[in-house]
């Protein structure tokens, strides 16, 4: 089998030769915490040809509620519905990107594979490098909104696939569970914290900010590179008994893919995440690097 062809990722140049393709979709993820409009602006400013916009707040995630943490996962069929209008059904291919090395392109990643698309190795992709890899490699850009004809498909989530927060606390409790944390160092050890109202971190959880998932080209690392990374903090555990977390369930995607990329398949996300976590004051806090 061409591992290539079947990788979660896909290089500027591959993509370069098949971004005519008319089962191919691409959606640009680009996206602030700080200024949650901004990746629609940078969107209708320039983007991949062919490429929709894909906003986390109102796209990819639920409306916030009490009980959970800053992006709740979407409704299936609500997502279902809206990837439809795009042009996306199971027989679609589709490529993600966005500027900061993945970052926010992995969530779409996780939930296209979540609600049943993906079946297919290598059906949905990563664009390796973002945006600044297919302008360093010649692509060119777009201002064009594209239109597709709507199609359907019917969701078939995959709830293997997380955890929630009572799920997290029973197995954490049973000592069956590794919580991989993909936040800042200085966030995890609860020096600073810029967008959640508590800082620290789960009792018990391991330290890897997803950034170091990445070269110095923002590519992501060798195969070998990204399998000793991981292997440093899994120890006696099974790939799926980690689970990744990070602020709201975004980021720790980078982490489940990087340890795909390194041949550790089958780790789960905590969707709710730090900022579910602190949201009932019972729970327990941790500061430090431990």
């Amino acid at each position: 089998m061409n591992t290539a062809a079947t990788s979660p990722l896909i290089d500027a140049a591959t993509l370069m030769q098949c971004i005519d393709d008319p089962a191919l979709r691409l959606f640009d993820c680009r996206f602030s915490l700080a200024q949650p409009e901004q990746g629609r602006l940078v969107y209708a400013q320039g983007h991949l040809p062919g490429a929709s916009y894909a906003h986390l707040d109102e796209h990819l995630s639920a409306p916030v509620l009490p009980n959970t943490g800053r992006h709740p996962l979407p409704d299936p069929v609500r997502l279902a519905a809206w990837l439809g209008s795009q042009g996306v059904d199971r027989n679609t291919r589709v490529v993600v990107y966005d500027d900061m090395g993945g970052a926010f392109a992995v969530r779409l990643w996780w939930l296209l594979r979540w609600i049943g698309l993906g079946d297919e190795p290598g059906q949905i992709r990563v664009l390796d490098g973002g945006l600044q890899a297919w302008i360093a490699a010649g692509g060119t850009l777009s201002r064009d909104q594209p239109h597709y004809e709507d199609r359907s498909f019917a969701p078939n989530p995959d709830d293997q696939l997380w955890l929630t927060t009572e799920t997290l606390q029973t197995e954490l409790n049973l000592g069956r569970i590794q919580i991989i944390d993909a936040r800042a160092a200085e966030r995890f050890r609860g020096e600073v914290e810029p967008i959640d109202p508590v800082a620290g971190h789960i009792p018990g959880a391991v330290n890897l900010p997803f950034t170091e998932n990445l070269d110095s080209l923002g590519h992501f690392c060798t195969p070998d590179r990204l399998r000793q990374r991981f292997a440093s903090v899994i120890g006696q555990y099974n790939p799926t008994q980690i689970i990744h977390s990070c602020g709201s369930g975004v980021n720790a995607c980078h982490n489940l893919l990087a340890m795909e990329l390194a041949g550790l398949p089958g780790s789960l996300l905590y969707a709710g995440s730090w900022s579910e976590w602190i949201g009932d004051s019972s729970r327990p806090i941790a500061a430090g690097d431990s």
